[in-house]
């Protein structure tokens, strides 16, 4: 097909070539423009080709498009996707009765379609510019002129797009078929192949091709098939797939070599995509890193095998920051909030494949052997769930490898009885290839992970690729299994297999592959692999950052993207009624939220009691108080932020290793959980969800043991602000959560200290909220609800003794009215739209340690209120604000306790709203107004509305408009009364209806005979009658 573009209104063309007409593609176009006004709206149009007028229009390019990956919004600017380059693979079932054909995309273009800014720019020629990665926070390319001065040129938005997507690992199907399914979910499913049905854990351009699939839904079925002909729509996965065909020895009664093609497709999963430092683990949904499903397809003219295994990272919260060379160190980041995770991800396992096996090839040193251990504790947990369907065996790859060399690891991996067993029991699936019906299921799936799910994954899946297929053999053909050709192919393309994989992730080929292609490690193969090592520690430290921003692009993950929609009024109206309809499908829940700041002078934990901090008391009288005494329930979550939680010395504040956990700040997590563990009248028990440290200023978030399942993307980042950036004495951290469907963002910092510096403290807060930001764009502000708990360092601009004398006599209004933190907010200078709590404690800096006395010192500081809470969201309420007399620190501590409102949207609920009203509205009647359907659909605030609940002097049934209870029901247009009837009523042609009997009648007058209605009024227009149905709704049904 050619793609043209037009001008007046600017739009593009999408035509079929006479050469795919003359294929028997019928002659369409696919039409795009921008909607007016709109970066990410378009307006698409599917029509024949003698209808598009193409006189004034001009080609794009020379090349032949191969197809649409779809529509991105990028920089307030619209783009259209295209494939301009990509070259066949093969066909990887010659003997089904329809061609399997994989196409490999090699370039693709991004025309924009509201602006002519990008048309010249070399993104859309025919060559392409260097595929590597830089920092894509430069957004400018040098360029330099005859002078030798250099101009900046803008780089074009999608550069980085295009990078990512032509490095040849993007593959789709050119024929009618669905490559990102496996085999046996291909052939089992009942119904004809569609465009619309896919594994969507593969396609990876499923957020940019979203509204063409939605758009080609809408159309009537002629049209659709006519564009799945016309092949315009691209589903691509990425991964790997390599075919070869080989000739192999024929049977004993036939002189014919028989002809078989062996396929190898790797599919790797988007939901979790990323780089290898920057993306490990799992998320809350389940969704792990690099996870990849690989199939061996062997296809003959009687049969075709296909065996499926699985890699994936290990399936907790783990991550590894800071510089990375060949010591990679590991942080496990929830170690007790990760099992709600890990459940879900291998319950969903379960699901697909049946059995899942794990094979953990992590060794027994250092850090692997934490997350070795962690994983063997969730599995044994999940086994109480799904039983034996999963299970785990554990394989120290190094180990083996030093004691027997890489040989040693084949037979190892074969003998061992776990995986000697599953084998058996899982199987493979079998098709007939004249039928296509399937003969045997796969019953199970093969888990390998190492750390990276790379080199030594790629090893073992080898080895149970080898040796399913040869069980095969033993079943169908035994003089193959002596086939050098049919192994000598099998090994190369899983070496490739194992390159492609690497190159995704990591940067470079995987290692080991020498032995992989030859079965032998030879000196070259060694040498090989130290290069990538090396070359893997430069492109993961330094390019990785931009490639990661590239893929969260692609995949729609960035918070600040627009999912580009097509114009269509029915569903664009649809969407806005679901908004303001939000309440119907979703419930609320309060929460307690406690946050509390604490600056802890280097200090480790004393005898002194926690409880007059954690569990804060109403009087001076009671040593402590349950938060069944307060107005308010015991926390959800205790968010708890420290500062110089260690001794800020020049060697903690150079320290690098963001990992490392200083001993105070072991000690003090651990005293912090010692008394929730042991105060009185406990009645539930509270885990360490995330904690994150730089240097001296910590956060920590407890919660709830049992709502750690619906504490979901939880996430941690820091930012300094000492020494212009470069020192962690100083800076902020920040922990993010979704608290069901809520979202908040907690943040300690420690600003400037220095009585007169206040422009150095409000420097350093806008530094913090500029600089801050949490994975796939998220800032500070992009949450619903945020809270600052910090020792912010602003001071009273009184005279000493002035401020010592009012705040031991309370009067804290003299006090904030001098307050520089006060003053900065009145400014706008710092934390606009930010709140705090009434000050109606004494300040809490700074005190002689041990003491009720402010500082006796040499340099007898100014006592300040440096340490606060502020906060801003709908959702909080603040029903505390205080300070507890805890002595152990120059600082007092700070608490606030937040009521909180959470959402909880029911997902299928909404779906089923969403469907209700798009029936109703299809229906309208011809000159109906939609805007007047939707609203007559709409739940009205009067019918809905329940009246204020009885007390001892008044009954909600009981007023003046309604005396003694008594409401006359206004009857609508229709004569109804605007509700649903009684749904055991007959219809008004049955005898049974026609007359009531005398007691009712009696009844009816008797209510009736005192009372004068009144006439409805006519100020609001009353609802239509609903649209006729061919049959009965589902809720007339199941009344």
């Amino acid at each position: 097909m050619y793609l043209y573009l037009s001008e007046n209104p600017r739009s593009l063309y999408l035509v079929t070539s006479q050469q795919e007409e003359r294929r028997g593609c019928p002659p369409r176009a696919l039409v795009f423009r921008a909607a007016p006004n709109s970066s990410s709206q378009a307006i698409v149009e599917f029509l024949r080709k003698d209808d598009v007028d193409l006189v004034n229009a001009v080609r794009l390019t020379s090349r032949i498009v191969k197809g649409c990956l779809g529509l991105i919004s990028i920089a307030d600017e619209m783009f259209l996707v295209v494939v301009t380059s990509a070259t066949e693979i093969g066909n990887t079932r010659p003997s089904s009765r329809t061609p399997e054909t994989v196409c490999q995309i090699h370039d693709v273009g991004f025309y924009c379609l509201t602006s002519s800014v990008w048309d010249d720019l070399s993104l859309n020629s025919d060559s392409l510019a260097s595929t590597t990665f830089g920092d894509q926070n430069d957004m400018y390319m040098r360029d330099y002129n005859a002078s030798g001065s250099a101009t900046p040129a803008p780089e074009h938005p999608c550069q980085p797009l295009r990078k990512l997507i032509s490095t040849g690992t993007f593959y789709y199907a050119s024929d009618q078929w669905d490559i990102s399914s496996r085999l046996q979910r291909r052939i089992t499913r009942t119904e004809p192949w569609d465009l619309s049905t896919y594994d969507d854990r593969f396609v990876w351009n499923e957020y940019i091709i979203k509204s063409l699939l939605d758009f080609r839904e809408r159309l009537d079925p002629s049209e659709r098939a006519e564009m799945d002909q016309c092949q315009f729509i691209v589903l691509a996965i990425q991964g790997f797939v390599g075919v070869c065909t080989l000739a192999l020895p024929a049977p004993p009664t036939n002189g014919t070599p028989v002809i078989a093609t062996l396929t190898l497709i790797s599919r790797l999963g988007w939901k979790r995509a990323g780089t290898r430092f920057n993306t490990r683990g799992v998320d809350d949904d389940g969704n792990c890193a690099n996870f990849v499903e690989t199939e061996t397809v062997f296809s003959t003219d009687q049969h075709c095998y296909s065996y499926v295994q699985v890699r994936g990272s290990v399936p907790l919260f783990w991550e590894q920051q800071g510089l990375q060379t060949f010591g990679q160190r590991i942080q496990i980041t929830r170690p007790h909030a990760s099992q709600p995770a890990f459940d879900r991800h291998f319950a969903s396992l379960v699901e697909e494949y049946g059995a899942v096996h794990a094979i953990n090839l992590l060794g027994t040193k250092e850090n692997e052997a934490a997350l070795t251990s962690a994983y063997s504790r969730h599995m044994k947990s999940a086994q109480h769930a799904l039983g034996d369907t999963i299970g785990l065996t554990s394989f120290d790859f190094h180990a083996a490898v030093r004691i027997g060399g890489h040989e040693s690891v084949f037979r190892e991996i074969r003998h061992l009885e776990s995986v000697r067993d599953n084998l058996d029991r899982f199987g493979f699936a079998l098709a007939d290839a004249s039928t296509d019906e399937i003969v045997t299921e796969q019953k199970g799936v093969f888990r390998t992970n190492c750390l990276d799910c790379l080199d030594r994954t790629n090893f073992v899946q080898d080895i149970l690729s080898r040796t399913a297929l040869e069980q095969y053999l033993m079943h169908t053909r035994r003089e193959w299994i002596q086939s050098g050709s049919l192994w000598s192919n099998h090994g190369e393309m899983w070496a490739e297999n194992g390159d492609a994989l690497s190159r995704i992730y990591a940067g470079t080929g995987a290692l080991n592959t020498s032995f992989t292609r030859s079965g032998k490690r030879t000196l070259a193969g060694v040498l090989s692999d130290a290069t990538k090592s090396v070359s893997r520690a430069y492109i993961n430290n330094f390019q990785d950052k931009g490639k990661q921003a590239a893929i969260d692009m692609f995949v729609g993950n960035l918070s600040t993207q627009r999912q580009v929609t097509i114009f269509d009024p029915i569903h664009d109206s649809v969407r806005a009624v679901l908004e303001s309809r939000l309440s119907e499908y979703s419930t609320t829940k309060q929460c307690t939220i406690f946050a509390g700041t604490w600056n802890l002078n280097g200090r480790p934990p004393s005898s002194e009691s926690l409880l007059p901090w954690l569990f804060p008391r109403p009087s001076k009288t009671e040593s402590y108080v349950d938060y069944s005494v307060l107005t308010c329930p015991r926390p959800d979550l205790f968010v708890l932020g420290f500062q110089e939680i260690v001794p800020l010395t020049a060697q903690q504040i150079v320290q690098t290793d963001p990992e490392k956990k200083y001993v105070c700040d072991v000690l003090w997590e651990s005293k912090i959980l010692d008394t929730l563990e042991r105060r009185p009248n406990k009645k539930s028990s509270y885990i360490l969800l995330r904690s994150h440290q730089l240097v001296g200023t910590a956060l920590l978030v407890f919660v709830k043991k049992e709502l750690t399942a619906v504490m979901r993307n939880v996430e941690a980042a820091s930012h300094k602000t000492g020494l212009r950036g470069m020192s962690g004495n100083k800076g902020a951290v920040g922990i993010r959560l979704d608290y069901h469907d809520t979202s908040f963002c907690f943040l300690t910092a420690h600003f400037a200290a220095g009585h007169t510096n206040v422009v150095e403290r409000n420097a350093d807060y806008r530094t913090i909220v500029n600089g801050l930001h949490f994975l796939k764009g998220k800032t500070i502000d992009s949450h619903q609800n945020i809270v600052w708990l910090a020792d912010t360092n602003y001071r009273i601009d009184l005279d000493n003794d002035r401020v010592r004398t009012l705040a031991l006599i309370d009067d804290f209004d003299a006090l904030l009215a001098a307050d520089q933190l006060k003053r900065a907010m009145d400014e706008r200078a710092v934390f606009e739209g930010y709140q705090e709590g009434p000050l109606l404690f004494r300040p809490t800096y700074k005190y002689d340690l041990g003491t009720d006395n402010y500082d006796t010192s040499e340099k007898m500081r100014v006592p300040a209120w440096t340490d606060r809470i502020l906060f801003k969201g709908n959702s909080l309420d603040l029903s505390v604000y205080s300070r507890a007399e805890l002595k152990c620190s120059d600082h007092r501590p700070v608490f606030a306790i937040f009521r909180a409102e959470v959402r909880i949207i029911d997902h299928a609920k909404r779906a089923a709203l969403s469907k209700l009203l798009l029936e109703n509205v299809t229906s309208t009647a011809p000159g109906e107004k939609l805007d007047e359907k939707l609203a007559g659909l709409a739940f009205t605030p009067e019918e809905t509305e329940l009246p204020p609940p009885s007390s001892d002097e008044f009954a909600w049934w009981d007023d003046p408009e309604h005396p003694n209870g008594i409401v006359i029901p206004l009857p609508s247009r229709n004569g109804s009364l605007g509700r649903n009837g009684n749904p055991f009523d007959s219809s008004s042609e049955s005898s049974i209806s026609s007359s009531p009997s005398s007691s009712e009648e009696e009844l009816y007058h008797a209510l009736q005979a005192p009372i004068t209605p009144a006439q409805a009024t006519t100020t609001r227009r009353p609802p239509p009658p609903p649209p006729p149905r061919s049959g009965p709704t589902a809720s007339e049904s199941d009344s």
